[in-house]
């Protein structure tokens, strides 16, 4: 009798002990799922938080871009015309393009990291190429150049080449918009990148510049017109 006791009673310690096994066991899985929700969520409010705060940037930079826009695409108003109070006008270009790149350095060095921050780098170079300071526009159109927003650096490489035309760096130019032609974008298409690089080459060697009018013709119909006038500034000039 006394051997089946043990017997019983050790039946029963064995299934206590199992019991409490598995309640620790899922008292342990417990902890660990909430470890890892816990983890989840704080990744998750991370993001929701960094999502928000970049909308929120993006759109403070939306507004400050908009107002550097308004200035650089000011009218330049006849003489003697009065001011408008409403409407944002110039008298000259010069004070119009210094105005438009302070007001859009302004913004990219607050909101660098935001897409019109970016944009607006962009156009203070645009300004300062028509206010003819060819090395801060060089240096803004590099930086925006190697943006990861493929179209945006496209532009800016196009941009940049132009600025080269004018500083007499026509190797670099006409390396870029080759560059351009073989990786072309939405901004600058392979036929604006050929038909840019055959308007370098029109002065420095004609018979390429042809052939360069002469492809785009071919290939691009759409682009015909603009290779014609091209080819008939060539032949104009001979």
């Amino acid at each position: 009798m006394a051997q089946h006791i043990l017997r019983k009673d050790l039946k029963k310690d064995e299934i206590r002990e199992k019991f409490v096994r598995g309640v620790e066991s899922v008292a342990s899985h417990q902890q660990a799922l909430w470890i890892v929700v816990t983890a989840a969520l704080v990744v998750a409010l991370s993001v929701f938080g960094w999502n928000a705060y970049s909308r929120r940037e993006t759109a403070k930079a939306s507004v400050a871009f908009d107002g550097g826009l308004k200035i650089f695409q000011a009218r330049i108003r006849a003489a003697g015309e009065p001011a408008d109070p409403v409407e944002i006008t110039y008298l000259d270009e010069k004070n119009k393009f210094t105005d438009a790149d302070k007001k859009f350095l302004e913004v990219a060095g607050e909101y660098g990291h935001t897409k019109p921050g970016q944009m607006a780098r962009y156009y203070a170079a645009l300004s300062e190429a028509r206010l003819k300071q060819y090395g801060d526009a060089e240096k803004n159109l590099a930086q925006v150049a190697s943006s990861t927003d493929e179209n945006l650096a496209g532009l800016a490489k196009f941009q940049l080449a132009q600025v080269y035309v004018q500083e007499s760096k026509g190797a670099q130019a006409a390396d870029l918009f080759k560059q351009l032609s073989d990786k072309p974008s939405v901004f600058v298409p392979k036929p604006m990148a050929l038909l840019a690089l055959a308007d370098y080459y029109r002065k420095s060697d004609p018979a390429q510049a042809t052939k360069l009018y002469n492809q785009v013709k071919l290939d691009f119909p759409e682009a015909a017109a603009q290779a014609d006038q091209g080819l008939e500034l060539l032949n104009a000039k001979s």
